[in-house]
């Protein structure tokens, strides 16, 4: 049997006419017009006052975000503890310290409530923060006027992790363009992809030169190779770029196949008790749905139905295990309760590729049915 996947990338076929570009040209190494095409593709789609670096990953992109918000060591972070450690490891590639907080269950993202309790902690302690890296978590934007509404009462900035988000939006405005920064990722698995990369997302063309400054080495201008501050090997790569223009072609279709997905699966869990389907809770919410998730009742029920699926050939992914009981976290702050918790004991990220066939679909829905029918 052929193996269905949790996400795979797609091609249209356009994208090797940007990578002939960059061969023909020997224009292969980090930089070039490719890269400053995909930013203009990307800043367009944005929109207005949307300045777009190119880099090598998300990850890249927050660890430049740290730095421009002038984070340094003995500084605290508030992070989203529900998401993937590459939101938090670049806290600690500063010296810095993270506050890991919990989720609301609307949207399993950052929760207001423990976010304010934490901010008024840390300030009491004499540790204002000095960054918030919140998360929309499998596309779902998080709860923007809440959060960004504590974060300008206290004056903290935001870096939204729009890894998984590319193509949503919270009343009507492009998730990762909300924040003082956005990060996107084109990691293999996403929405689009670029091979490999990554994108920070800034208000101003000073802020996007900065960027560029810190992430081809910080060269200074001069004739010479200078350098004044530490710089870091983070642009993407002319032919990473390439892919990305190609994949930018078919960007909205493939949000449109992953939204029908998850009407599938709507569908589908309409009348099933055992388990909950999450997905937008109002109007003001626009989820790509990257990856389709649901909430069983219990861990072993989880695990039963992926045992299941595995016997199938089909891949599923449990939630991402919180930072705050990761092994290299575990010893920071945390503010909240066990709703991450529960949501990493009893969810389950289900196939949410833009390539699912109908064929796909008919066999992860006998798997699931079969499942609860023995339930």
């Amino acid at each position: 049997m052929s193996r269905i996947y949790l996400s795979l990338s797609e091609q249209n076929g356009s994208e090797i006419e940007y990578i002939n570009k960059a061969l023909q040209s020997n224009w292969i190494t980090s930089g070039g017009p490719n890269v400053n095409d995909f930013e203009i593709e990307l800043e367009n789609y944005f929109g207005k006052d949307s300045f777009v670096t190119a880099l090598n990953s998300g990850t890249s992109a927050i660890h430049l975000a740290l730095i421009i918000l002038g984070v340094k060591a003995g500084d605290e972070v508030i992070c989203q503890s529900l998401t993937f450690s590459a939101s938090a490891n670049p806290i600690l590639y500063q010296g810095a310290t993270p506050v890991f907080v919990d989720s609301e269950s609307e949207t399993w993202n950052i929760c207001p409530n423990y976010l304010e309790a934490a901010i008024k902690d840390r300030i009491k302690k004499g540790r204002k923060p000095k960054a918030i890296i919140a998360v929309h978590l499998y596309g779902m934007p998080y709860k923007v006027d809440e959060i960004h509404a504590i974060a300008d009462r206290y004056e903290i900035p935001i870096i939204e992790d729009s890894a998984e988000a590319l193509g949503s939006n919270y009343k009507g405005k492009k998730c990762g363009t909300f924040g003082a920064f956005g990060i996107f990722s084109f990691n293999g698995n996403k929405i689009i992809t670029a091979s490999s990369g990554g994108a920070l997302v800034s208000n101003s063309k000073e802020l996007k030169e900065k960027a560029i400054f810190y992430a081809t080495q910080s060269k200074d201008n001069a004739i010479h190779y200078q350098h004044s501050e530490i710089g870091y090997n983070y642009r993407m790569s002319n032919i990473c770029a390439g892919v990305g223009l190609g994949q930018m072609k078919t960007l909205k279709e493939k949000i449109e196949l992953r939204r029908n997905n998850h009407l599938f699966y709507q569908e589908f869990f309409l009348d099933v008790e055992e388990a909950e389907l999450f997905e937008e809770k109002n109007g003001n919410y626009f989820s790509n749905y990257w990856l389709n998730t649901i909430l069983l009742k219990s861990n072993k029920e989880k695990n039963d139905l992926s045992e299941a699926f595995e016997n199938a050939n089909i891949e599923t992914r449990p939630i991402w295990k919180p930072m705050h009981i990761q092994p290299i976290f575990e010893r920071y702050p945390y503010y909240g309760g066990k709703l991450s918790e529960k949501l990493f004991e009893n969810g389950l990220c289900l196939p949410s590729g833009s390539n699912l066939t109908a064929h796909d679909k008919k066999k992860i829905e006998n798997t699931l049915r079969t499942f609860f029918n023995k339930r």
